[in-house]
């Protein structure tokens, strides 16, 4: 039997625990800061800082696994019939275990119980969101209110994300 080490050891025992998502509440912000600041750092999203994340608490929830936040992610209300999944990242460790569909799953429930019709997302990651249900569209078809954030963006004008869409009154 092979050893492994204390960290390799703590994140298998983690693994074992309940996986939950739910709202973020204020001790989340500092690890969600982390999370998404971390793919920022490679270019891969928009960086969020604290102050950001507490200001738009309430638009997040958050995944975790035995009590610890290991991702996050945003619904964001733009207008009356569309809102934006944004800031949607788990921990490099934690990917490809559906932690990221169950949060996006979770996000999508909280659009349809405000009544929404659709969500969008911008992304490095279609065929995540292909997997989610969303479709590609033209940047230019979605609402000029989107692209607020775009404006700090270090990539603007010249945006490399695809644009998707899903239709929650066609599923």
């Amino acid at each position: 039997m092979s050893e492994r080490s204390s960290s390799e050891m703590s994140v298998a025992a983690e693994r074992t625990e309940a996986i939950a998502v739910r709202k973020a509440v204020i001790r989340d912000v500092p690890v969600m800061a982390q999370i998404i600041n971390s793919f920022a750092a490679k270019g891969l999203m928009l960086a969020r800082s604290q102050h950001h994340l507490y200001q738009f608490l309430r638009d997040f929830a958050v995944v975790t696994a035995g009590g610890k936040t290991v991702g996050c992610g945003a619904l964001s209300v733009v207008w009356a019939d569309i809102a934006e999944i944004r800031s949607l990242a788990v921990a490099e460790e934690w990917q490809k275990q559906g932690l990221g569909r169950q949060l996006v799953s979770f996000l999508l429930d909280e659009a349809r119980d405000l009544g929404l019709p659709s969500v969008f997302a911008l992304t490095y990651q279609q065929a995540f969101f292909e997997c989610m249900g969303f479709h590609v569209v033209p940047r230019e078809s979605l609402p000029h209110k989107i692209w607020g954030d775009c404006l700090n963006c270090p990539k603007f004008p010249n945006c490399d994300e695809t644009a998707m869409v899903i239709n929650l009154d066609r599923e």
